[in-house]
């Protein structure tokens, strides 16, 4: 179901507000090797789990609902990375602001499993891998944001 807040109209806004949240999730394998989650959404393009915030919810259980939901995993919230904010066109609706909330979250428990509705696939990349990946075949407002993650994480991008 599709959630919009309706707000009061301020120079530059339009009157419907859509905010989602994600995160770009990681783990430590056994022998303490680090790997990146990424999936590859219902049009091919690799992305992060993210998605519509539900009425009651904070961004950051939004976050943490959407990653199992799309992935299957469950997982903490390390730090906030970042928003990504942009218009887009609804049907009903017109134009509509939209602002999407990053998380590095850590992978503490479920299954890599992808939600069939709504991507292609997910799955666990070496972090050098996952940057090319992104950089080769993801959205160019998440590059940002999966820069951000490398930082937190103490990683080099490029």
């Amino acid at each position: 179901m599709l959630h919009i807040l309706i707000i009061k109209r301020c120079k530059g806004e339009t009157d419907m507000k859509e905010i989602s949240a994600g995160g770009v999730v990681y783990r430590r394998t056994e022998q303490g090797k680090l790997q990146i989650q990424l999936i590859q959404d219902r049009y091919g393009k690799v992305s992060l789990p993210k998605g519509k915030m539900e009425p009651g919810e904070t961004v950051e259980q939004t976050a943490l609902r959407e990653i199992v939901e799309e992935t299957g995993l469950e997982g903490i919230i390390i730090a906030p990375i970042d928003q990504i904010k942009y218009q887009y066109v609804h049907d009903k609706w017109g134009t509509v602001d939209k602002e999407v909330h990053y998380y590095l979250v850590e992978a503490v428990g479920g299954s890599l499993q992808a939600q069939v509705e709504e991507i292609r696939g997910v799955d666990w990349f070496d972090p050098q891998e996952a940057w090319k990946r992104q950089k080769q075949s993801g959205y160019d407002n998440n590059h940002r944001i999966v820069a951000g993650a490398f930082q937190l994480l103490g990683l080099q991008t490029d």
